[in-house]
C-alpha cells in the first residue's frame, strides 16, 4: 500500500505556488497519477475552495527520488524564498526553506536532492537502506 505525503508551500502566493508544483511533479511519468490536490473548507463568505496541500502517493520503485528530483527542479525556478514543508502519514514533518535557489551549485543540489529522497522515502525502505 502506498504511503501518502503531504506538501505545503508556505507563502503569499501559497496556492498558485501549489499548482505549479503539481504541474511540475505529474508531468513526470513516475509521477503521474499520485498527485492530488487537496482543497480546505471555503471561508465563511467566500464563494469556494481554497488549495490547501497536495498529496503524493509514494511507493516501491524511485518514486520518491523522482518526487525528490521534481521538486528541486521546481525550487530551482522559484525566485526569492521559498518554503515547502512535507508530512509523512506518520506525523513526522520536513520542512526547506531555501533562499536563491537558482544560485546553487551542482554539488548542493545532489546533497539537497539525497536529502529530500531519504525523507521521502517510504520507512520500510528508509530502514534497509540506511544498512549501507
Amino acid at each position: 500500500m502506498d504511503e501518502r505525503l503531504v506538501v505545503e508551500v508556505v507563502g503569499d502566493r501559497s496556492a498558485d505556488e501549489l499548482r505549479s508544483l503539481r504541474d511540475w511533479l505529474v508531468a513526470e511519468e513516475e509521477l503521474r497519477g499520485r498527485v492530488r490536490l487537496e482543497l480546505s473548507p471555503p471561508e465563511p463568505g467566500a464563494l469556494g475552495s481554497a488549495v490547501a496541500a497536495l498529496t503524493v502517493a509514494l511507493g516501491p520503485g524511485g518514486v520518491a527520488t523522482a518526487a525528490a528530483s521534481v521538486l528541486i527542479s521546481w525550487l530551482r525556478r522559484r525566485t526569492g524564498n521559498v518554503s515547502v514543508k512535507m508530512i509523512r502519514p506518520d506525523g513526522t514533518s520536513t520542512e526547506f526553506r531555501v533562499t536563491n535557489v537558482s544560485g546553487l551549485d551542482a554539488t548542493e543540489v545532489q546533497r539537497i536532492t539525497a536529502e529530500l529522497s531519504r525523507s521521502l522515502d517510504p520507512v520500510g525502505d528508509r530502514e534497509t537502506g540506511d544498512a549501507g
